[in-house]
């Protein structure tokens, strides 16, 4: 399966050498890596190689592979995309208590650097707690983070929970927060709160989830953030875009970048810098 590059233009942003892209996905091909019985979704098909063809086209050195839940626990594909390019590729995993330390330390050899959790409520709701709890304490000797997934309505509620997490976590997509509220409301002003922790990162990733095209409505959200915690920031294409209803351009959301952190000191860390500290690049 191959990508259409012609159907995408290259953005006019130009990336710094070894720009990374935290968030992006591989899905399959499923006769190889099948989809999790239990899935809310099924995917197209978009293996490594088309990852590694959009980031040859938009001048992405590094990336972070993020599990996504239509594989469920079977890293598979992912592992087997990391080890593609183990200097340039790390990832993010899916795990329950089926995995045992030996389980989690070949997750470790195999370039996975955190652990991620779904709350949001289309993929299946919140995890079980206890379960999310066990797995923070086991993943802590091991230096990862756990990346959380939630939907805007929930970072108040799930607040108190993550400023009493005892490692880094990295909250998805800018929070999912309605860009079109603006700055002011409630659930951002919580995310704000939170970013200003040392513990807590967030990826300015998924503009095109929170605003509409040209996702110019993201800008101010994503400056707040970046201006709030310029070390701990991230950002990602989230390719192939599941559950979006429209096709995305990767090259626009390239584009925003410096809208997002107009220097180059800025545009260093969000892109260089602050994955290479948090992944071990």
């Amino acid at each position: 399966m191959t990508l259409d590059l012609a159907a995408r233009r290259k953005p006019a942003f130009r990336l710094p050498p070894q720009a990374c892209d935290a968030h992006c996905h591989v899905f399959g091909p499923a006769d190889r890596f099948p989809y999790a019985p239990e899935r809310r979704y099924t995917p197209a098909d978009a293996p490594k190689e088309m990852l590694s063809a959009l980031h040859a086209h938009l001048g992405i050195g590094r990336a972070v592979i993020v599990q996504a839940s239509c594989h469920g626990a079977d890293n598979g594909a992912m592992l087997d995309a990391i080890a593609s390019r183990p200097a340039s590729y790390h990832g993010v995993a899916i795990a329950d208590e089926r995995f045992d330390d030996k389980a989690l330390a070949r997750l470790h050899e195999g370039g996975v650097r955190g652990v991620r959790f779904n709350f949001v409520r289309h993929l299946g709701g919140a995890p079980d707690m206890d379960v999310f709890h066990r797995m923070v304490e086991r993943i802590k000797p091991l230096g990862w983070h756990v990346v959380l997934h939630v939907d805007a309505p929930d970072i108040v509620p799930l607040s108190a929970m993550m400023r009493k997490l005892p490692i880094p976590f990295v909250i998805d997509h800018m929070g999912r927060v309605d860009a079109t509220l603006g700055a002011e409301q409630p659930a951002f002003r919580a995310l704000l709160d939170l970013v200003r922790m040392e513990r807590c990162w967030v990826k300015v990733s998924g503009a095109e989830r929170i605003s509409k095209h040209p996702f110019t409505a993201a800008i101010p959200i994503a400056r707040a953030l970046v201006e709030a915690a310029p070390d701990r920031v991230l950002w990602g294409t989230d390719f192939p875009h599941p559950n979006l209803k429209e096709p995305v351009d990767e090259a626009d959301l390239v584009d925003l970048i410096p809208l997002f952190a107009p220097t180059p000191d800025a545009q260093r860390r969000l892109l260089v810098d602050n994955p290479a500290r948090l992944y071990g690049f």
